[in-house]
């Protein structure tokens, strides 16, 4: 994938749509940033390579990898809450909030990498509207790149995962959208398209992806122009 010329107009059909969240639904590098370097620094991480490995992943296993020798659990509490106490610049991404109130409430749902409350306060601090039932670090024992947390996603729907659309940003996240058998669709707003080689189809962002009620009600057609790759 290198070229980033636009394609014609594409429609999909599809039952249920799953969101990530950072990087998709919210902008909320800032905080990630800023909290994983002070825990970096603290343990005598390199910062630069921690946020590097960090994004898309459950911070318990990024821990795990990092710094092997410490208790995985206690260090991820101690980010998490660094990330809770951290929601400035926290935002919604362009064209979410016109996309998310054109479905149906009981046809999407978020799934991410980040525990449930760390979750609900981001969400929250960039005026989401938060399901009532998301899929977060807490509900898998694998995180992303495995694709048990899109299985998750489809089943919490109750759709199959061939009936699911994933809308991603990461690597990890596109590669675990695609091997549980969903569409994919990943934005270029944090990654490079070389990375997101799993992606059925790239946007720029979410603004001029539309959604409307298929005519019969059997589920969702989105419609948006895809970088030509």
């Amino acid at each position: 994938m290198a070229s980033s010329i636009v394609a014609s107009p594409v429609q999909i059909f599809c039952k249920g749509i799953l969101f990530d969240m950072d990087g998709i639904l919210i902008s909320s590098i800032g905080s990630v940033e800023r909290s994983w370097t002070k825990w970096a620094t603290m343990r005598g991480v390199d910062p630069e390579y921690a946020i590097q490995i960090a994004h898309g992943c459950r911070s318990i296993e990024t821990v795990a990898k990092l710094r092997p020798d410490l208790e995985a659990q206690a260090e991820n509490d101690l980010i998490e809450q660094m990330e809770m106490d951290d929601t400035e610049g926290v935002t919604a991404l362009p064209g979410v909030i016109d996309l998310l109130s054109s479905l149906p409430q009981n046809r999407w749902t978020v799934v991410t990498s980040a525990t449930e409350p760390l979750a609900r306060v981001r969400l929250a601090a960039a005026g989401i509207p938060v399901p009532e039932r998301i899929i977060t670090a807490e509900n898998v024992a694998q995180g992303k790149p495995h694709p048990e947390p899109y299985l998750a996603g489809a089943t919490l729907l109750g759709f199959a995962p061939n009936e699911c659309l994933v809308f991603e940003d990461a690597a990890s996240g596109t590669n675990a959208g695609r091997a549980a058998g969903c569409t994919v669709i990943a934005t270029t707003f944090s990654h490079s398209i070389e990375s997101l080689s799993a992606a059925h189809y790239l946007v720029p962002e979410l603004t001029g992806v539309s959604a409307r009620i298929h005519e019969d009600g059997s589920g969702i057609v989105l419609k948006f122009v895809p970088l030509a790759v």
